[in-house]
């Protein structure tokens, strides 16, 4: 059986459409012989035999339905996944045929044919034709059903075909769920059981030959019929309702699953291999902001906007961001060439789509250009280069090493990339006259226990140092001669905020591959918390601050590129600390706790023995914080918008920052480990580093130093 299946996908096209205009030809004579059957109450045969005209208009009944069949497209169909789109198409094929028949029949003035045989050769083509190819698509999913069951017991054994065979119930018995259904159905791969809908003139219905339950019987029902996967159906509903569901669907310990997009599965564009674990995006209960379009648009469409770290996940997104404004030029500066290759490809295949969809509908309008661009942060010649050929209008500066423990043992590369780089950064930018400046930075920075945090408020010093600068100077980076004083039009500014779902390095993925190996979870303190927000949020919020940066009077009401520099060529003498409202905290136990059950496992631990996911905790990493912290101090003044704040933080001035850095900078260049943590502890008296240095190359020194007895 399994061979014949083989062989029957092996023919070519071609010669498929052959067999079936063939099958076709002798259904549809043998319909029209029924037919006079049916209508005359006998076993019909014509008087004269093949000599009878009628006998010839049956015969040659074929060569008026193939021509229509295949206008109506019934020879491109693939019959292992005919739907419900098919069948109306061979109704109406149908219907178009034996009109025509009926047309020829009596206008050829032959006796002999009742004018009833017309319709009711009509019904019984569309039975046979239609009957035919869903008895051979039934035939063929079943022989293929075998053969990809027999195939998954060889590679993986019986779990593969439980995964293969899931059995589901929809949440959602609306428009979106029915669609959802009809792409599920297109793949042999799952069972659908029910539906759930709270409407109770939907309850206790069918749909589509499924039954509509309520969330009250759902326990009950999963667990008398052996559900494994909820598949969620609700595109309308806010987040904060979504969550809630979510909650309640928590203790039923089956995997909560959803779909890139609805409309996606039921347009043939995804089916099952789609169908992914649910986006932890889903458990932050608070609604997305939403952001200020028209002020966004002011800010980068038809400007050249520059992302430093553009191949990472802030970074990446913002270029995302970007690109649907249409800006003139979008460069991307990234350091990785995997990265920087990869997000050019991405953006790249978007803009096509959009300029595609644009032209479609007759208004293409600008279309970006897209500069992806290697080179370092802190190489003043590779920036200075790139900012004078294309003199961005805007720069937003995510380039950083971020992950602690990493950091914590490679110190000087973090001073090097995240200081020095912001440093070389601002340095060009102002020289260069670029409008706008805009750092990312991170809650860590705020009473930092760590070489990342702590680099980080060092970055915002030297934005704030610079802002309160209108003629500011600069020592020589590496070599050369200090700067000219240069009179300063870049408005200068800072974001920030904590943790963001799913990016490099976050919590999600880890506990997510962790669950996939069957665990157990890795969990440095049981008491930790974190802020979190979505990385697409993130990203709009930081380019409402780019556009807001310069006052109350700027932006929107203002005019964003009229009033960067007030009346009298000056802009604001501060920079503006940005910190976005990122909800109420999160505690990384319950976290893991909902990314186990939503998975459909159950958490094991003393109550539970005979769960399938452990927790374990193993203790903080170098420089890790029970809790981040957003402000530095308690006096955050509201902006237009509701979820971003503005922070009122001292500083150091220029003149005293400046020579700090200069030691710091050749402590990074030397490697002197003990001399950074010095220097940032001065800068940043905040800094509470432990007191045990675990930088590789350090302490490979002291123990080599140790046993030379140095």
């Amino acid at each position: 059986m399994h061979n014949i299946f083989k062989h029957i996908l092996a023919i070519p096209r071609p010669a498929k459409r052959i067999i079936l205009i063939a099958a076709d030809s002798v259904l549809l004579v043998g319909a029209l012989w029924l037919s006079f059957s049916l209508r005359l109450d006998n076993w019909y045969w014509p008087r004269g035999g093949v000599n009878n005209p009628i006998v010839l208009l049956v015969l040659f009944a074929p060569m008026f339905a193939v021509p229509v069949f295949a206008h109506f497209g019934l020879y491109r169909a693939i019959i292992r996944y005919l739907g419900m789109r098919a069948v109306w198409s061979i109704v109406k094929a149908v219907m178009v045929y034996a009109a025509l028949w009926g047309l020829v029949v009596f206008l050829s003035g032959v006796e002999g044919v009742p004018r009833s045989v017309v319709p009711i050769n009509a019904m019984v083509a569309v039975l046979v034709v239609g009957g035919s190819r869903m008895f051979a698509r039934w035939l063929l999913r079943k022989i293929e059903d075998s053969f990809r069951i027999k195939h998954a017991k060889k590679d993986a054994g019986a779990d593969a075909v439980k995964h293969y065979q899931s059995r589901m119930v929809i949440f959602g018995a609306g428009e979106a769920g029915r669609q959802l259904a009809i792409g599920l159905g297109q793949s042999r791969e799952c069972i659908l059981l029910a539906f759930v809908d709270d409407g109770t003139e939907l309850q206790g219905r069918d749909l589509m030959g499924v039954p509509i339950i309520s969330q009250e019987k759902l326990p009950n029902f999963v667990a008398s019929h052996q559900v494994d996967d909820i598949l969620l159906a609700m595109p309308s509903i806010t987040r904060k309702q979504r969550s809630v569901i979510i909650e309640h669907l928590r203790p039923l310990n089956v995997r909560i699953r959803t779909l890139p997009g609805l409309i996606a599965m039921a347009q043939g564009k995804a089916d099952y291999a789609d169908l992914h674990d649910l986006d932890i995006n889903d458990l932050l209960a608070r609604e997305p902001a939403e952001p200020d379009e028209v002020m966004l648009q002011q800010q980068v469409t038809g400007k050249t906007v520059m992302v430093t770290g553009a191949g990472g996940s802030i970074g990446s997104e913002l270029c995302r961001q970007i690109l649907q404004r249409k800006p003139k030029v979008l460069l991307l500066f990234e350091l990785s060439e995997f990265s920087l290759y990869t997000l050019h490809n991405e953006l790249i295949d978007t803009l096509h789509h959009l300029t595609n969809e644009k032209r479609n509908h007759g208004a293409v309008g600008l279309v970006p250009t897209i500069i992806p661009l290697l080179g370092s942060v802190a190489d003043e010649s590779r920036v200075s280069d790139i900012i004078l050929t294309w003199k961005p209008n805007i720069i937003y500066h995510a380039a950083a090493v971020k992950h602690v423990p990493i950091v914590e043992h490679n110190i000087a590369e973090c001073v090097k990339n995240n200081v020095l780089g912001t440093l070389v950064m601002a340095k060009v930018a102002i020289e260069r006259q670029v409008e706008r400046f805009i750092l990312i930075s991170t809650d860590k920075a705020v009473n930092p226990t760590n070489a990342m945090g702590a680099s980080k408020r060092c970055c915002e010093l030297i934005l704030q140092a610079l802002a309160a600068e209108q003629n500011p100077s600069f020592e020589p980076m590496w070599d050369g001669k200090p700067s000219e004083q240069v009179l300063r039009t870049t408005q200068l500014a800072m974001v920030r905020f904590g943790n963001v779902l799913g990016s490099s390095g976050s919590v999600v993925p880890y506990f997510r591959q962790q669950i996939a190996q069957g665990g157990p979870i890795t969990l440095t303190h049981q008491d930790i918390i974190r802020y979190f927000m979505t990385i697409p949020e993130a990203a709009q919020l930081v380019m409402q601050t780019g556009a807001m940066a310069g006052g109350p009077s700027k932006g929107i009401g203002a005019g964003i590129s009229a009033d960067i520099s007030g009346g009298d060529g000056r802009v604001s003498s501060e920079a503006e600390v940005y910190v976005l409202d990122m909800g109420e905290p999160v505690k990384i136990i319950d976290l893991a706790h909902r990314m186990v059950e939503l998975s459909g496992f159950r958490v094991k631990d003393e109550n539970t023995p005979e769960g399938d996911i452990a927790i374990e905790v193993v203790g903080l990493r170098p420089g890790e914080k029970l809790y981040e912290e957003l402000l530095i101090g308690n006096n955050p003044q509201a902006t237009q918008h509701p979820r971003i704040m503005k922070a009122n933080e001292k500083f150091l001035p220029w003149s005293e920052l400046q020579p700090m850095i200069t030691i710091l900078r050749i402590a990074a260049v030397n490697s002197d480990v003990m001399m950074i943590r010095s220097m940032l502890q001065q800068l940043v008296p905040e800094y509470q580093p432990d007191e045990k240095v675990v930088d590789w190359v350090y302490r490979e020194q002291i123990s080599e130093a140790e046993k030379l007895g140095c």
